[in-house]
């Protein structure tokens, strides 16, 4: 969840990154009186995303900066959509530009992108979630941006629900039988409120896993003729989740395997960013 705590820490470290001692080319040109009436806009069509982070972006540099917000979080924008108009001193205005729209374009990217999944796949029930493939210190930032698009979030992090991964089974060997009594261990070590997930890569691996109390058994990088396979193997015992390489070419075919959920790590570690632009003019 992305708090208003979190947007005020990020949002911190990123203006300390980029001006640590002032901005030199404004404090140079600029006198100290100057005043900017600027438009933040959209240059292309897709999802908005980071409305608040912007906000707080000016707010941070100078609170005498207005931000006029036109567009909320979710809202499909065209070219030349108004996101918001501000106004306010000059020096504040472009300290926080830069900062304001790397947040943004990121965030509306992957809104955009989890937008086109989400509408891929209308209508099979199927929900669309990320992963943890997310860039370090910006989690929380980028899995709003997900949900703002009209997807859903997998666990937050490690602390979060039991996910067995491929390593972790590999480690515990190749027998069923061992695969099924470690799960089983785990299970009475845990809270009752845990998920329990586990990862498979191979169909004879799906019953060992559900006798070991899986509630989702992800099915990682099947063809669509095995997810169908095991979608029937699991026969509604657990969630069933579809997972590795999926793409916007192929992710209906998967939805109509008939699993549960598809996680697709794309939409926040590959996602272009949105065309935004904040043009500025200068009043004196």
């Amino acid at each position: 969840m992305l708090t208003r705590d979190t947007v005020a820490a990020g949002v911190r470290a990123a203006l300390a990154e980029d001006a640590p001692w002032g901005d030199v080319t404004a404090d140079a040109l600029l006198p100290p009186d100057a005043r900017a009436h600027a438009r933040l806009e959209s240059r292309e069509p897709g999802v908005l995303a980071g409305v608040a982070v912007v906000v707080e972006t000016f707010a941070q540099v100078d609170p005498s900066i207005v931000v006029d917000v036109r567009m909320a979080d979710g809202d499909a924008v065209a070219a030349g959509s108004v996101v918001a108009v501000v106004d306010g001193p000059a020096h504040g205005v472009l300290r926080a530009e830069r900062i304001a729209l790397n947040f943004a374009q990121r965030m509306s990217g992957i809104a955009t992108a989890t937008r086109r999944y989400v509408d891929a796949v209308d209508g099979t029930g199927v929900r669309i979630v990320d992963t943890r493939k997310t860039t370090p210190g910006l989690r929380a930032f980028e899995r709003h941006a997900v949900v703002c698009g009209g997807g859903h979030n997998h666990r937050f992090s490690l602390s979060d629900a039991v996910m067995v991964k491929d390593n972790h089974l590999a480690l515990l060997g190749d027998d069923p039988g061992a695969i099924t009594t470690a799960l089983r261990a785990a299970r009475q070590r845990l809270g009752h409120t845990v998920h329990v997930e586990v990862e498979v890569d191979r169909v004879d691996q799906i019953e060992p896993v559900l006798a070991g109390g899986a509630d989702t058994v992800m099915l990682d990088n099947f063809s669509e003729d095995d997810l169908r396979r095991g979608v029937d193997l699991v026969a509604g015992r657990a969630l069933v989740e579809a997972s590795g390489g999926i793409t916007l070419a192929s992710v209906r075919a998967v939805a109509e395997c008939g699993v549960d959920v598809i996680s697709v790590g794309a939409l926040t570690h590959s996602s272009p960013a949105l065309d935004l632009g904040l043009d500025v003019a200068v009043v004196r």
